[in-house]
């Protein structure tokens, strides 16, 4: 599709997204959405883009890793006329939580979602802004099936595959849609 067919393609969504050089530390290349989710073609095109394979397939719930998640996941779960579930940070939530720990690349950190979140067998998508080394949305995949839930799959606006994280995903069964992928890191 063109701009002046019948909308943004893949290389307008790439356009649509900002990148910031040695952010946050000399040597990364930020990739950040904010200017996407401005766009209102390109944030529309987006979320359409990873409801599509999904409408219809039952979906109980959308869970969206804070914080670009949350936007993305809520537009994609009103889509999909489902509910919605944050995963946050240890700390965040008001109600009784379960919780996992997982290594970063310097230490480790903690998310939580409330107990009651999801249900056993609920057919949940996992939605985050991007995909790198794969630790905080396989940490979300396990806290989300820790509870019963079914992830159907993990979709992300941006992959950084040279990072493996996508891969870390399909090798906890779960299949990984993403619309863009940037080379580097």
């Amino acid at each position: 599709m063109t701009k002046a067919g019948k909308g943004l393609d893949h290389d307008d969504l790439r356009a649509a997204i900002r990148t910031i050089h040695d952010y946050p530390k000399p040597g990364i290349s930020f990739r950040d959405i904010s200017t996407l989710l401005g766009n209102p073609r390109a944030f529309r095109r987006a979320v359409d883009e990873l409801v599509h394979p999904y409408a219809g397939a039952g979906i109980s719930k959308v869970a969206g890793i804070e914080a670009r998640g949350f936007i993305l996941g809520g537009a994609i779960a009103h889509q999909l006329s489902c509910g919605f579930v944050p995963i946050r940070k240890k700390g965040k939530l008001p109600h009784a939580t379960v919780s996992i720990s997982y290594s970063l690349e310097y230490g480790t950190d903690t998310m939580e979602m409330h107990v009651d979140a999801v249900a056993k067998g609920e057919r949940v998508i996992l939605v985050d802004d991007l995909i790198a080394t794969g630790g905080t949305a396989s940490a979300a995949v396990q806290l989300l099936q820790k509870l019963g839930a079914e992830v159907v799959a993990a979709c992300f606006v941006i992959d950084l595959p040279e990072l493996g994280g996508a891969d870390k995903i399909r090798a906890l069964g779960v299949p990984v849609r993403t619309l863009i992928g940037f080379e580097g890191h």
